[in-house]
């Protein structure tokens, strides 16, 4: 029996076509496309993007000053459920960079890791506040559910938003201890 390698070297590029093709057409048409639309919808969102991995779908979203971010997170977890499945949603949002609002960030970053890292989420509240009675102008706002703590600073038009998981990563034995 003669094998003929065309026809063979044909039919194995047209199956890994369709096979391949397929699972992007659905990823990019059936994932991605409908939770990018679920997102822009969504007041204060200007524009979104998703990624989808084997971890689960990130979405990153482009929010206007006055955007409320844990809305905006689920509403497009509810929207977008059918898209998502049983994959994880990772919600990122993007601002304009400001400076006053990092340097502003950072320095309630120690109160804001250690109300973390005890599950006191209080202290987070807390910190803000002490942030605003620190900073005229300064609005900072909180909310929680049961999978995230959302922080929203504005601050002359400028905002930033800092979305902190409440299960945070589990530290396993490092290499080099």
């Amino acid at each position: 029996m003669k094998l003929r390698i065309l026809p063979i070297a044909t039919t194995a590029v047209v199956s890994v076509t369709l096979l391949f093709g397929g699972w992007f057409a659905y990823r990019h048409y059936g994932v991605e496309q409908p939770l990018d639309r679920a997102a822009a919808k969504v007041p204060g969102v200007e524009s979104a993007h998703s990624d989808m991995s084997a971890d689960g779908i990130t979405l990153k979203v482009k929010l206007s000053d006055s955007a409320d971010l844990a809305h905006v997170y689920r509403t497009v977890k509810e929207e977008g459920a059918r898209s998502i499945g049983s994959k994880s949603l990772k919600l990122v949002a993007e601002a304009p960079d400001n400076e006053s609002l990092e340097k502003i960030w950072r320095s309630a970053l120690f109160d804001v890791a250690q109300a973390m890292d005890r599950k006191e989420y209080t202290g987070i509240r807390d910190a803000m506040a002490k942030l605003e009675s620190q900073t005229p102008g300064l609005k900072a706002t909180t909310e929680i559910d049961e999978e995230n703590v959302y922080v929203s600073l504005r601050l002359s038009g400028s905002a930033k938003y800092v979305i902190l998981p409440r299960q945070g990563e589990q530290l396993e034995v490092w290499p080099n201890a």
